[in-house]
């Protein structure tokens, strides 16, 4: 179930004199060796890629599209198979990884559409002129993705630098790399041009450090912590290289005292343990109007201590484990931190068993302002539930932290819905549903969490120039 893994550059998959393990999560057994790249690794993705975007950016969006097409319907008929090797390296339920699947299937499917509607434009002028725009690929494009989605956040980054014209060096993550391998295959089989994507792995900071200054690069695409996209960026702009960068989020639900309770707290529960938690959008500080914190805190709570925890590859599991070690010991810090100063904890707190790296579904309920878990980003399992008086408590409360990513909010008065798009400081604003994106909306961060937009019309913006060219007669 699991794959051979390789490094891809230029068209051919190679080893590596160094390796490093990949763990099951779920079991903590080792279930595969990775190679790390070397320098001259990483010199040669980047001939390259220099080679491959000579090639690919003349290619016809036409047949871009149809090559990216043709690798996502690859994709989708291997999707048992990439589903097992994402389960087993990230641990994550089965039924949850099948969907990943298709969703990074769905990205590539808007993006190749996309390709073809890179249109300029021609601007009035005098006569014998002619004012027009041109959106030309930007060039190679250093991508990295994160652990918590191996294939559909590779297939954001991947999919757009192709349907742009670009080529792409992708460093994905080094504890999750079977669903940009699978990538990989799949774009090889269906005929892309050697060189117009590699794959590389190994040490991330020896790698950002070596792709990032080099001249070929025009485009730094990440997808990870606040505090390293920071350092990325600035790496970056030694040299004017563009970012986009997609990070951390702190994602509020504000639940207004014209909602329905219940439902939105089992809904809150379900959507808050998916992935077990691991997710830049997932809904974590729950800010609930005084009349129905009871009703709410009640129903969240009780769906949560009810979430089937295990092996993702067991039948009815729900949640599976964290993706590392490092995870636990991080959270139990933020529960703690929490319980000292005098929040209750409802459910949940502490570790899931004595093997793999499982946390229980855990609920905070009344953490105070100066809690660390009301100012980072938890990334598991772990849910805040607070009480506030009112909406414009609950505003200033969403907003009180440095990040912008995902919103939410439960109500059905349209002064609310007014107030909450003019007010609530997030790149992406939920009413009534606890889903972030979609491949045909834009997706990104205000504030510390981040700079453009992946996916939607918007998704090729970063990956492209604007050329304006003045034509006069002779």
């Amino acid at each position: 179930m699991y794959p051979e893994l390789k490094l891809y550059i230029a068209g051919e998959w190679r080893g590596s004199a160094t390796d490093m393990p990949v763990v099951n999560p779920a079991t903590e057994a080792v279930i595969g060796r990775l190679p790390c790249a070397q320098t001259s690794d990483l010199d040669d993705a980047l001939t390259a890629a220099q080679a491959g975007l000579r090639i690919w950016s003349r290619t016809s969006p036409r047949d871009r599209a149809d090559i990216i097409l043709r690798a996502a319907r690859l994709m989708r008929e291997r999707q048992e198979t990439i589903a097992q090797a994402i389960t087993l390296e990230q641990g994550k339920p089965l039924a949850q990884a099948r969907l990943e699947v298709i969703r990074g299937a769905e990205f590539f499917e808007w993006d190749a559409g996309e390709a073809m509607r890179t249109y300029g434009r021609i601007i009035p002028a005098p006569k014998g002129q002619k004012f027009a725009v041109h959106h030309q690929p930007i060039g190679v494009v250093a991508a990295f993705a994160p652990w918590n989605f191996p294939m559909s956040q590779p297939a954001r980054k991947i999919g757009g630098a192709l349907a742009a014209g670009c080529s792409v060096i992708l460093k994905a993550a080094e504890e999750t790399p079977a669903g940009a391998i699978h990538i990989a295959k799949a774009f090889e089989d269906a005929g892309l041009p050697r060189g117009v994507l590699n794959l590389v792995f190994g040490d991330p900071a020896a790698i950002s450090a070596h792709l990032i200054p080099q001249d070929p690069v025009r485009l730094v695409a990440f997808t990870g912590s606040t505090a390293i996209g920071r350092h990325l960026t600035t790496m970056a702009s030694e040299n004017m290289t563009s970012v986009l960068m997609e990070l951390g989020g702190h994602a509020p639900v504000i639940v207004c005292e014209d909602a329905g309770a219940q439902d939105a707290g089992q809904a809150g529960a379900v959507r808050k343990m998916r992935n077990a938690g691991q997710v830049c959008t997932s809904p974590t500080r729950f800010f609930v109007h005084e009349s129905l914190f009871d009703t709410f805190a009640s129903a969240f709570v009780s769906r949560a201590a009810a979430t089937v925890v295990g092996n993702g590859l067991d039948e009815g599991v729900e949640m599976g484990p964290l993706a590392n070690s490092r995870r636990l010991p991080a959270l139990t810090e933020l529960i703690e931190d929490a319980r000292q100063k005098g929040a209750t904890i409802a459910t949940g707190g502490a570790r899931h068993g004595n093997e793999g790296y499982f946390l229980q579904p855990t609920v905070v309920l009344n953490a105070p302002d100066d809690a660390r878990i009301m100012q980072e980003e938890p990334f598991g399992p772990l849910a805040v539930i607070n009480s506030v008086r009112s909406l414009d408590d609950a505003i200033e409360k969403a907003n009180s932290v440095p990040y912008g990513l995902a919103g939410y909010a439960f109500t059905n008065r349209a002064d609310y819905i007014d107030r909450l798009v003019d007010e609530v400081e997030v790149g992406n604003l939920s009413i009534n549903t606890l889903e972030a994106s979609m491949p045909e909306t834009p997706f990104g961060g205000v504030k510390s969490s981040g700079y453009g937009r992946e996916g939607g019309s918007e998704g090729l913006d970063n990956y492209m120039t604007v050329k304006h060219v003045w034509y006069c007669a002779a």
